[in-house]
């Protein structure tokens, strides 16, 4: 028996059903999950469409379409029906991001009308804890950040954003939005970083927080101050903070190449349980 798929992009109604399957795997979905934990479906409020996959009228996986494209809970057929749809309206997003596989595949169907990528990064490794590692004392000078030192804290975060992407966040719009992402990080409490004389030696984000997990980002220690061990301890008080004040079960994705950073993460307790991949345009 064949069976009936169809496409299409979900609207504010389709909310609960989105949330079912965004919730089937809360490490894995925590980034797109928290966005429409906040702003539904309304792709006004969402920043881009979500896109539904339905097979015999039943909605079964999801692609977010914004300034990213994810492919969430995505079998072979659903990706090739997201592809079908990204390249008919043309590439709108700076990355495709998701789990190793759909994403692998997806970028396959694309790269012939999308290529070439600015760059591929094919393995991500996604780690998570639920505990912080007994024999790591968490920094003590490593807290929130508060609104009145986002000047302080802007040049380090944009310093990351270089090194880790490639691109200066400050090209194209003057870096207004993403100077409004690092704000809003910090007046809801998930930055966090510490300064020394004025000058930021440590930091990392909450970037993505639903009540069942939640995601490290942006994790950076000043090129002076490396090889010292701050990013263990630093990556333990976040992971702290984010253990008591956030959710049970704390993730992040690191490239495969990052071997020292893959290595600290696991002293602090983070164990490796599957992949990512990124597609940078």
């Amino acid at each position: 028996m064949l069976t009936q798929t169809t496409t299409r992009v979900l609207e504010p109604s389709d909310l609960g059903a989105a949330l079912a399957i965004l919730e089937s795997e809360p490490v894995a979905n925590a980034f797109v999950t928290s966005r429409v934990q906040v702003a539904g479906l309304d792709p006004w409020r969402l920043g881009g469409e979500m896109w539904g996959w339905y097979a015999d009228g039943r909605l079964r996986s999801l692609c977010y379409s914004g300034a990213n494209l994810v492919p969430i809970c995505a079998g072979p057929e659903a990706v090739r029906a997201f592809a079908d749809r990204a390249r008919r309206a043309g590439r709108r997003c700076s990355s495709i991001v998701g789990p190793a596989e759909p994403t692998t595949q997806l970028w396959r169907l694309l790269e012939p009308s999308w290529g070439p990528a600015r760059e591929v990064r094919a393995n991500q490794p996604l780690m998570v804890t639920e505990s912080l590692a007994a024999d790591v004392t968490p920094d003590p000078l490593v807290r929130r950040i508060r609104k009145d030192e986002t000047e302080v804290l802007m040049p380090a975060c944009v310093a990351m954003f270089t090194e880790e992407v490639g691109i200066s966040p400050l090209a194209g719009d003057g870096g207004l939005l993403y100077q409004a992402r690092v704000a809003e990080l910090i007046g809801t409490g998930r930055s966090f970083a510490r300064i020394d004389d004025g000058k930021v030696v440590f930091k990392a984000e909450i970037g993505a927080a639903t009540s069942e997990a939640c995601q490290i980002q942006g994790v950076w220690v000043a090129p002076e101050h490396r090889g010292k061990g701050l990013s263990e301890t630093g990556m333990a008080a976040v992971l702290r903070y984010a253990l008591a004040d956030v959710a049970p079960i704390v993730s992040l994705y690191v490239n495969d190449y990052n071997t020292p950073a893959r290595k600290a993460y696991r002293r602090v307790g983070f164990r490796e349980v599957g992949a990512f991949m990124s597609v940078l345009f």
